[in-house]
């Protein structure tokens, strides 16, 4: 395997890890403020506080690997996407400096879960910010990033216009929601809590069938966005739907209530497959049709640099949520709100 690849595999990889601890802790903050809304606070709204006390904090370690490799692996990333991705990446930007305020503030100062106001906000965010972030897949298949006369622009008309566009933020959503409604399914069920596992259990289903509706008009929109792309995803269908299998299975074993850290891994699975199925599909180019991996590597000695220190971050970082996972969310009193603390 070339530099090229082993270092989009490692970036790749990185964005995975944050779609799923992000997704759920996305999707915890909009279930928590709809508790409220809805009357289920009591329910569930300690099961979601349980999760959220001690994740927040590493987050977006993932992410900040990802933006940092990537502009170190392929130096034009810098050039086209900080103009593509300067809107929609400064309203993310902003959208987690308000999370993690909020996060601070109610976890360092007063109880900010009981004011309505900091509650929407957090609930807002975890919808708002994958939908902003998610916008870099959609500029990613081309047709609007333009350069002119040394110029790089992003055409505004042609990206609001454009069905991919919403399909992929769409996609964003209802994913964020699936993936945390699962994940505090096993997690209430696990804690031994019936009222909240019940509500939320409710929330997993719900969203299930948007998730598989969301990722096929995705991908269908992705044959008049990218015809190339789409060829490619047809030639390697047999992933995306290993893919659709692992749903059907996280989905059944949820709705019979049993063996939900399975289903959680079948969650897991399907996710997995998709990415790696459309990050693969869609190579060399990481822009199409500016940036191909293989002419916009940096040099093999800063190559072999990243290449040693993300993995070499990735073999903290993976132990170091797992044992966190231990220590805390997986933990026997901890998990069923004994000797809860904050941090």
């Amino acid at each position: 395997m070339s530099y090229e690849l082993i270092g989009i595999t490692v970036l790749w990889t990185f964005l995975f890890g944050y779609l799923l601890v992000a997704s759920i802790d996305f999707g915890a903050g909009f279930f928590s403020f709809y508790s409220v809304l809805t009357g289920h606070r009591n329910l569930i709204h300690n099961i979601i506080q349980r999760y959220l006390s001690p994740v927040w904090e590493v987050t977006n370690v993932f992410l900040i690997f990802f933006v940092v490799g990537l502009v170190g692996f392929f130096p034009d990333t810098a050039y086209y996407y900080g103009t593509g991705l300067l809107v929609p990446g400064s309203i993310a930007l902003v959208l987690i400096a308000i999370r993690g305020v909020y996060y601070a503030y109610n976890t360092y100062g007063n109880n900010g879960d009981n004011n309505i106001i900091y509650m929407a906000l957090y609930g807002a965010t975890g919808l708002l910010i994958p939908a902003a972030l998610s916008t870099i897949l959609a500029i990613s298949e081309g047709g609007v990033i333009e350069e002119r006369d040394g110029l790089v622009t992003l055409n505004w008309g042609t990206f609001l216009a454009n069905p991919y566009t919403w399909a992929v933020i769409l996609l964003a959503l209802v994913s964020v929601l699936y993936i945390s409604a699962m994940f505090l399914s096993y997690y209430a069920k696990r804690a031994g809590d019936d009222l909240a596992f019940e509500v939320v259990r409710g929330y997993a289903l719900l969203w299930s069938g948007p998730t598989i509706v969301a990722s096929v008009l995705a991908f269908f929109q992705i044959n008049r966005q990218n015809p190339e792309h789409f060829a490619n995803m047809l030639d390697q269908a047999w992933i995306f739907i290993a893919s659709f299998i692992c749903f059907v299975l996280a989905v059944y074993l949820l709705w019979k209530r049993r063996n939900l850290g399975t289903s959680f891994i079948f969650v897991i699975l399907q996710f997995a497959c998709a990415w790696y199925g459309y990050g693969g599909t869609h190579l060399p180019y990481i822009l199409y049709p500016y940036i191909s991996i293989y002419e916009s590597f940096t040099n093999d000695a800063m190559g072999i640099a990243l290449i040693t220190a993300f993995c070499a971050g990735l073999l903290v970082l993976i132990p170091s949520l797992i044992l966190l996972l231990r220590l805390f969310l997986f933990d026997a009193a901890y998990i069923r709100g004994h000797n809860r603390g904050k941090g």
